[in-house]
């Protein structure tokens, strides 16, 4: 859907049409259910528990939604969010921050997440195992971190962009990018020899 098709349904959803909310589940619990699924050690049953906690937190929030970004990119912050308690609730690591600039490495471990799985079958695995890391570490960030990574190098949004979704300047937007990398150079690291040593031992 395009934007003002999204700010529609919204609308359809807001005045109580059966319809709109039979077509708002049909188009978007599949995409969030792959979204979660990816993001919670591809558990079926912790992402749909993850996705349905989401959705329920949408249909209260739907007068908010302001048609900025496209409403799958409103709906994955949700997601972010609710994966976030999700793993908070199991006691799993979380990561505070310092300050840094962009770095090669942070950049191209981003944008794994978007690269084709075309190659032969041990690239195919490590680029999956890097981006299951990536995945990993942003959902352990704190949300407006993970959602303004996400944003800028996954959706490939403007510091502008990023700005108005988070409701800040761009001088804000562009301090908290750089400290979520930060963050991100941080618990990547931590998370690679994590995995490294328990491979070992």
């Amino acid at each position: 859907m395009d934007r003002g098709s999204d700010r529609v349904l919204v609308t359809r959803l807001l005045a109580g049409e059966e319809r709109a909310f039979e077509q708002f589940f049909e188009a978007y619990f599949p995409r969030l259910y792959r979204f979660a699924l990816a993001r919670v050690d591809h558990n079926p049953d912790w992402a749909e528990e993850v996705v349905q906690a989401t959705l329920t937190k949408v249909i209260l929030k739907l007068h908010t939604f302001r048609g900025e970004a496209a409403l799958f990119s409103w709906l994955c912050t949700f997601c972010r969010h609710q994966i976030s308690a999700f793993y908070r609730q199991r006691k799993q690591m979380t990561h505070q921050v310092r300050l840094t600039e962009d770095e090669p490495e942070i950049l191209a471990a981003l944008e794994s997440l978007s690269a084709s799985m075309d190659g032969d079958p041990d690239e195919q695995y490590q680029r999956k195992e890097l981006a299951r890391l990536v995945q990993v570490t942003l959902d352990h960030l704190p949300p407006r971190y993970g959602d303004a990574l996400e944003w800028k190098y996954i959706h490939g949004m403007s510091v502008k962009e990023i700005a108005v979704l988070l409701d800040v300047g761009p001088k804000a937007a562009e301090s908290l990018l750089t400290r979520a990398r930060q963050a991100f150079r941080d618990g990547f690291g931590t998370l690679g020899r994590n995995l490294a040593e328990a491979r070992l031992g």
